[in-house]
C-alpha cells in the first residue's frame, strides 16, 4: 500500500512541477475564491446552443417523463431497452440521412465500441494524430496496426495508407475538440477510395454547430454516402448525454452482439432520452444554429489583425488561441478571468508541448455586448503582453 501511495504521489507532484496539475473547479466559478461565488460569463463550456437551460426543453421533458422510472434498470440487451429508445434512433438516423442509429452511453463509448470491436489484428487503423484520446484507446483495444498521420496533412494520409494491410479504416473528427479547425473531408474521401478503405467521422463537435439545422459537416458537404461510419454525440450542443452510431444495419446489428461498452453497461434512462428528442424539436425548429453563427463570426470580426494571427483559423463554436507554455497559458486565462470570463487553458499533455492554448467556447446564448468585451478584451491582453 505504501509503495503503491508513494508511486502515485511521485507522479502528481511531476504534475505539479510542470504546472499541469488537473483539478476540479465550480463551473463558472473563481477558483481562487469560490466563496465569493463571483459568476464568470461562460466562454469555456461545450453547451454551445445553450440546450442544457433551454426551458421548452425542460417543460417538453418534464411532460415526457412524469410516469417513467428513475433509471433503465439494465443493459438494453437485458431489461432496458423501450420503444423510446427505437423510436428516437428512428428519428435521429432519419434527420441525420443514415440508415440505422444505435444508442451509447456517451460519445466516449460509442468510439470505443466501435473500434474496439470492428477492425481485427489482421486489419489497419489510421487516424489524425489529434484525434481524441476516446479514439485512441479504442484502436488500443482492437489490436489491429495502426499508424497516425499530420493533423489534416491528406499527403502524410496517403502515405500510410501505402503501409496498410487488411481493411483499412481511416478515422477523423468532423471538427477537432482542442483546435476547432475541419477535416478536408472530400479530399481525405478522394484518397481512400483507391484503397479498401471505410472512413469513420466523429461529429462530436460538429452536431448542431455545423450545417443546416446543425446537421454536422459530413452532411453539409453531402457526403453521408461516402462516409461508412459517423458518431454524434448529445453532451455538447444537444444539451444532454449519450451518442448515436450511424451507419448501415449490417454494422447496428454487429455493434449489438459484439461492442462491449454498449452490450455490458445500464442503458440510458428514460430522461436522457427525453432531452435528446426535445433537443432535436428545437434544433429543427429554432434559429439558435443561426444565432450562433452570427456570433462566431461577431467575435472574429472584433478581433484585432494581431490577435487573429494567434488563433487557429476555425468556422466552429470553438476558437482557439495559441499561447506556448502552461505557466504562460494559465496566467493569461487567469487575467481573463479577472475581467469576468470563464475561458480556460488547456496544457501540455492534453495538447503537443509548445502548442498550449486558450480554448474559447462561444454559444448562442452569449449576448454580443459580451462576445465585444472579450474581444477587446484579448486585444488589450495580448497588446500589453
Amino acid at each position: 500500500m505504501e509503495e503503491i501511495e508513494k508511486r502515485m504521489q511521485g507522479k502528481l507532484n511531476r504534475r505539479k512541477e510542470q504546472n499541469a496539475l488537473r483539478q476540479l473547479y465550480l463551473p463558472n466559478v473563481s477558483a481562487s475564491k469560490a466563496e465569493d461565488k463571483t459568476r464568470w460569463i461562460d466562454f469555456c463550456s461545450n453547451d454551445y446552443l445553450g440546450f442544457s437551460k433551454n426551458e421548452q426543453i425542460k417543460k417538453a421533458v418534464e411532460q415526457q417523463v412524469k410516469e417513467a422510472d428513475l433509471g433503465s434498470t439494465g443493459s438494453r440487451l437485458i431489461s432496458g431497452n423501450s420503444w423510446k429508445a427505437e423510436k428516437l434512433e428512428e428519428r435521429v438516423a432519419a434527420f441525420h440521412l443514415a440508415e440505422a442509429a444505435l444508442l451509447f452511453n456517451s460519445g466516449y463509448n460509442a468510439n470505443l465500441g466501435v473500434l474496439s470491436s470492428v477492425p481485427t489484428r489482421l486489419d489497419t487503423i489510421i487516424y489524425d494524430q489529434l484525434s481524441h484520446a476516446s479514439i485512441r484507446e479504442g484502436i488500443q483495444l482492437s489490436m489491429a496496426k495502426s499508424f497516425s498521420f499530420r493533423h489534416n496533412d491528406v499527403e502524410h494520409l496517403k502515405q500510410k495508407l501505402d503501409k496498410a494491410s487488411g481493411n483499412i479504416f481511416v478515422v477523423v473528427e468532423s471538427i477537432y475538440s482542442m483546435d476547432g479547425d475541419e477535416a478536408p473531408l472530400q479530399e481525405i474521401i478522394e484518397v481512400i477510395t483507391e484503397y479498401p478503405a471505410v472512413l469513420i467521422v466523429d461529429e462530436a463537435h460538429g452536431t448542431g454547430v455545423i450545417g443546416t439545422n446543425g446537421v454536422g459537416l459530413v452532411q453539409e458537404q453531402g457526403l453521408e454516402k461516402e462516409v461508412w461510419a459517423r458518431i454524434v454525440t448529445f453532451g455538447k450542443a444537444i444539451g444532454g448525454h449519450g451518442a448515436m452510431v450511424l451507419g448501415n444495419p449490417t454494422l447496428k446489428s454487429y455493434l449489438i452482439n459484439f461492442s462491449r461498452s454498449f452490450i455490458y453497461t445500464t442503458a440510458l434512462p428514460a430522461h436522457s432520452l427525453a432531452v435528446i428528442d426535445a433537443a432535436y424539436d428545437i434544433l429543427e425548429s429554432s434559429d439558435a444554429v443561426e444565432q450562433l453563427k452570427h456570433k462566431i463570426c461577431l467575435f472574429k470580426e472584433h478581433l484585432s489583425s494581431s490577435a487573429k494571427k494567434r488563433f487557429i483559423n476555425s468556422r466552429s463554436a470553438i476558437q482557439s488561441l495559441l499561447v506556448g507554455g502552461n505557466t504562460e497559458s494559465k496566467q493569461l486565462a487567469s487575467r481573463l478571468q479577472e475581467s469576468g470570463f470563464d475561458v480556460k487553458a488547456i496544457l501540455h499533455p492534453t495538447v503537443p508541448k509548445g502548442e498550449e492554448r486558450l480554448r474559447i467556447c462561444l454559444h448562442s446564448y452569449n449576448s454580443s455586448h459580451e462576445i465585444i468585451a472579450l474581444a477587446d478584451c484579448i486585444n488589450k491582453v495580448l497588446e500589453n503582453g
